[in-house]
Order: C-alpha cells, then structure tokens, then sequence
C-alpha cells in the first residue's frame, strides 16, 4: 500500500472530484441507508444531548446542521470542499453558519470556539488527520460537552478481510455512474474507536448500532464521549 494509492490527501481529492454528484445524492434521497437509518439516528442523537451549540465537522452540503438548526441549535458547519460548502451556504437558514477549514487546520486550533457538542457523521474516515482531530475534541467543547460521532460499523464494514485497522480501497459501489475516483478510507475496529476516546480521556457515554429495517444487520456505529471539567484543554 503506497502512500500515493492510500492517505488522508488521497480522500480529500475524491471529494473534490466527487462534491457535484453527492449534492445530487443527499437532494434526492438516494442513499437506501441514510434515509431508512442513519440519518435520523445522528440527529435523534445529537437532540438527545440537548446542545446549545454544536460544530458539524466535515458538514458537506449542510443537510445535518439545517436538521439541527431548525430545532433552535447555533450550528458552524465546517468542511474543506468549496463546491459543498458553497450549496451549504445557498440553503442555510437562521442559526447556521459555515466555514472552509481542514482537519488538520482545526486540529491545529485555528478555531477559537467552544461548542455544546462536535458531531462528526461519517466523516472521519481517514488515519492520522483523523486520530489528531479527536484528539482535539477537548479544546473545542465546552465542559460536560460531548464528541458524538456515527461511522461505518466495524463487523459489518469488515467484510471478508481480516479484522484489524488498516487502509482499505474505496468503492462507489451502489451510486450513479456519476461517481468516481473512490477514496480510500481507514479501517478501525471496535478497540481502536473506543482506544482514540480513551487516549483523551472522554467519558463514554453512549454506544448505538442503528439497525437496519431490511436486513436487520447494524447500520453504523454511534459512540459519544463526555468532556469533563478536569481534562478541559
């Protein structure tokens, strides 16, 4: 596996190529497991939570923060594609906001807000830009606030391959002819998932595996962790 075939740049350039196919996707509803699922799984979880605040970390076309906000939340949507922030920022109504910044950029601590809750949905998908951003999760939310993220369920995602982290080939597999250049993403077990929260000592406090209706397998993963006020950056 070369860098060049598997890294976090590699998937960023995938969703430059790909930014105008998935807006067509998420408006037209045509991702079976978003719309009998997960979407609502994320945003009944994040409600749950009662933020005042939340940062959308890798926000996209806003579809998540717009959910959010018209129930009353101050929502930043952040994302490092133009194409998708710009249909963002066409739609947004009161209560959102949006800004173009990188993971490694906010990581990093460009941002200088603290929110009630950071929500990343299907979004972390990558290795160490990944692993940074948890890591400054703390810095960003404000005590008793949580990291809520939804990812690809392990045992399901894993397929035929052996589990255990490591990078695996991307697939468009299921969506229009529209699509392609498929980003890699990064695999992580269940341990591993659970292993980035306790490294920055964040509470665990909710784990949910959506089901799906059809097959009655999980859906996706749901992990959220707790900011206390002793491990406040």
């Amino acid at each position: 596996m070369s860098d060049s075939e598997f890294s976090d740049k590699k998937i960023l350039q995938s969703w430059h190529s790909n930014a105008a196919p998935w807006i067509r996707a998420i408006d037209g509803a045509t991702i079976a497991s978003r719309k009998l699922v997960t979407d609502g799984a994320i945003v009944a979880a994040v409600l749950d939570h009662r933020p005042g605040s939340v940062l959308d970390v890798g926000c996209g076309e806003g579809w998540l923060a717009r959910a959010l906000a018209i129930n009353g939340i101050e929502v930043l949507g952040i994302d490092a594609v133009p194409e998708l922030l710009e249909a963002a920022r066409r739609r947004a109504g009161p209560g959102e906001s949006y800004r173009q910044l990188s993971y490694e950029a906010l990581a990093a601590g460009e941002l200088r807000q603290r929110f009630d809750l950071m929500v990343c949905n299907f979004s972390l998908i990558g290795d160490t830009s990944v692993a940074r951003l948890v890591a400054a999760a703390p810095a960003l939310l404000n005590p008793g606030g949580h990291l809520l993220v939804q990812t690809l369920h392990p045992l399901v995602a894993c397929g035929d391959t052996e589990y255990r982290d490591g990078w695996r080939h991307g697939s468009w597999d299921g969506f229009s002819e529209d699509f392609r250049d498929p980003a890699p993403w990064y695999f992580r077990t269940l341990e591993s998932w659970l292993a980035l929260y306790r490294r920055i000592g964040l509470e665990l406090v909710l784990v949910q595996e959506p089901l799906h209706p059809e097959t009655g397998r999980p859906a996706s993963l749901i992990l959220s962790g707790r900011v206390s006020a002793d491990n406040r950056v």
